[in-house]
């Protein structure tokens, strides 16, 4: 490889690990290795370097369909850096997303990416201590992350909020995957305060994000009454369409509907699913541009906070 391209050892081994050479470099590398049928041996590398090429990828819960774009991305994302993601899935067990991280941690992944069910566990702190983690969504409280790609939820929250108020609702139902164990989300922080605010009628119900579990408490909901829905992801809000499908209730003039993800998806309903839009492709970029970075050592800890954006298609009545 070094002969091929007119380079030291060195640079080969920088540019083919994707660090210290210019992207000039790295791509004249990886033009030489592909020509010459070159694939690098992992446990090899591993012995030199001391890292895996492994990153985990701990998500909240890959019954949401936002999670699973997100998953798809970011797995993506590592390969084009060299990199492989060990994706688990936590369920939205706050229980088994403690275990899962520290198995992730065991089994010496280089990194670490979470969507955290919980955000508040001491865990958290415990991890960061022996591990680079970089948290999706919420930020983990009292632990030093080595980077956060986190939500502007307040400013999220407002404007479903508002745009519901605007509409003419003034009770409204808001269905989250939060459990009661885990109450310390700033999204459902957030949803109680600006209902005091903006004089709503708030019920806040745990919903699950798999569609038929979605669509079990909806059907209640609607039963008793409830015509105005805030979901806390798009995958929810599938089963408020399918429950109003089922009782012949028409979105949006008889069942208000709203999101939270933007899944591809919601704009193929009919009518189009109104949702708030955190640019997925835009968390993945970020998400893996830090996580690399920690992976390599670059000790410098970012913060990103993602803006939200109203997507109004009509599913609001």
């Amino acid at each position: 490889m070094a002969k091929a391209t007119g380079l030291s050892p060195a640079s080969v081994s920088y540019a083919l690990r994707g660090m210290q050479v210019s992207e000039e470099t790295i791509e004249r590398v990886r033009r030489a290795a592909a020509e010459l049928g070159y694939e690098a041996d992992p446990i090899a590398r591993a012995l030199a370097s001391g890292r895996t090429g492994m990153i985990g990828l701990l998500c909240g819960s890959l019954e949401d369909l936002w999670q699973q774009a997100l998953a798809v991305g970011i797995g993506r994302a590592l390969k084009d850096n060299d990199r492989y993601a060990l994706i688990l899935d936590a369920t939205g067990d706050p229980v088994r997303e403690r275990t899962l991280a520290r198995q992730l941690r065991d089994q010496r992944v280089d990194a670490l990416i979470v969507q955290p069910v919980d955000p508040a566990a001491p865990l958290w702190s415990e991890l960061c201590e022996s591990l680079p983690v970089v948290s999706i969504g919420d930020s983990l409280a009292g632990a030093r992350t080595a980077g956060e790609v986190v939500f502007d939820n307040r400013a999220g929250v407002t404007l479903a909020l508002e745009h519901m108020r605007d509409r003419g609702h003034r009770r409204v139902a808001v269905l989250t995957p939060t459990r009661a164990s885990t109450p310390d989300r700033p999204a459902d922080v957030h949803v109680l305060a600006e209902a005091g605010r903006l004089g709503l009628d708030i019920e806040v119900v745990t919903a699950p994000q798999a569609l038929t579990a979605a669509t079990d408490v909806a059907r209640r909901m609607l039963a008793d009454g409830h015509r105005a829905f805030f979901c806390f992801a798009d995958s929810i809000a599938y089963g408020v369409y399918a429950a109003a499908a089922e009782r012949n209730l028409r979105i949006p003039a008889e069942v208000s509907v709203m999101g939270y993800d933007d899944h591809p998806m919601s704009g193929l309903l009919s009518p189009g699913l109104t949702t708030v839009d955190w640019d997925i492709d835009g968390i993945v970029r970020a998400a893996v541009r830090l996580v690399v970075a920690a992976a390599e050592g670059n000790t410098r800890r970012r913060r990103i906070v993602q803006a939200p954006e109203l997507r109004e298609r009509g599913s609001v009545g």
